[in-house]
């Protein structure tokens, strides 16, 4: 039990890794991003490939993961200042995460295909739960770290700044403001978090294949900012527990139904995801900005 309770910690941390990564773009910026899971298997792939195939060191893997997302978000983020509507970035977004998991399953002399690469633990020969304390600890120090730049870049000029654009790109564009550089900027950084997010996932699942990223985690993420709050680093983080513990909790949900009710494992899979589509229906109901969203967001 103990075991399980540690990794849904830590994929509660991944996840508000990549719910912190959305939010600066989507929350701060007004950037939509339905691509979130192609960085997030951008920054996987690049440190298995540095650590494993170049055998380099987790520290140089870790840089190379966030700088492989920034710089294939790089042409993504020029298309975000062309592209006024946030629909059609979306659109532009969902294809790249798909064309990414493309290229991972067919270029074989690079990503070993459907076979895979395995990803080495931090501490090779070190105990499997040792390992587990140790990937945890380090899930939740990249959170804190996030959390803190996030929310000191949110009360700079900078932040106010992004936060002007999205709420009114004309109208900053008047007072000087280069709303392309801020837009690239801040697409580039979110992409950068999301590759760190999927450095210390390579880590922890310890083998990588595409089938991994499917979009459904981006929209898992979503899930947990517009429960937690869009605009809120502390409600994303908290949208990003609720879901884990509705994703993992639900999946108890048949001890505690009466013994004589004879349901197979299909319609309780089907009753989880309805309860989290209800869950998802109430939140923007009662909580317009999210459990724990700012006001006059």
């Amino acid at each position: 039990m103990t075991g399980y309770l540690i990794a849904m910690l830590t994929q509660t941390g991944l996840y508000a890794l990549l719910a912190l990564s959305l939010n600066l773009q989507w929350g701060y910026a007004g950037l939509l991003n339905f691509g979130q899971i192609g960085f997030f298997a951008c920054g996987a792939y690049g440190y298995a490939i540095v650590t494993g195939t170049l055998g380099w060191n987790p520290a140089i893997g870790f840089a190379a993961a966030m700088l492989v997302a920034a710089l294939v978000a790089l042409p993504i983020a020029f298309a975000s200042v062309r592209l006024r509507q946030p629909f059609y970035l979306a659109i532009v977004t969902l294809g790249f995460s798909e064309v990414v998991r493309a290229i991972l399953t067919n270029e074989s002399w690079l990503t070993n295909g459907t076979r895979g690469l395995a990803v080495r633990f931090f501490v090779p020969g070190m105990a499997p739960f040792t390992n587990q304390i140790l990937m945890l600890g380090s899930v939740l120090l990249a959170v804190v770290l996030v959390f803190l730049l996030l929310e000191r870049l949110g009360s700079s000029p900078f932040g106010r700044t992004i936060e002007a654009i999205r709420d009114n790109e004309d109208a900053a564009r008047s007072l000087g403001k280069d709303v392309a550089f801020y837009k690239i900027k801040v697409f580039m950084l979110g992409a950068a978090i999301a590759g760190a997010a999927g450095a210390l996932s390579a880590v922890y699942v310890g083998y990588l294949v595409p089938d991994q990223f499917l979009p459904v985690v981006t929209f898992y993420i979503w899930m947990a900012m517009v429960i937690g709050g869009s605009g809120s680093n502390r409600g994303v983080i908290l949208g990003s527990a609720l879901l884990v513990f509705f994703l993992e909790g639900s999946r108890f949900l048949k001890d505690f139904l009466p013994a004589d009710l004879d349901i197979s494992d299909a319609s309780i899979a089907a009753i989880r995801f309805l309860t989290i589509g209800v869950a998802l229906t109430v939140v923007p109901l009662y909580w317009p900005r999210g459990i724990w969203g700012r006001k006059g967001f």
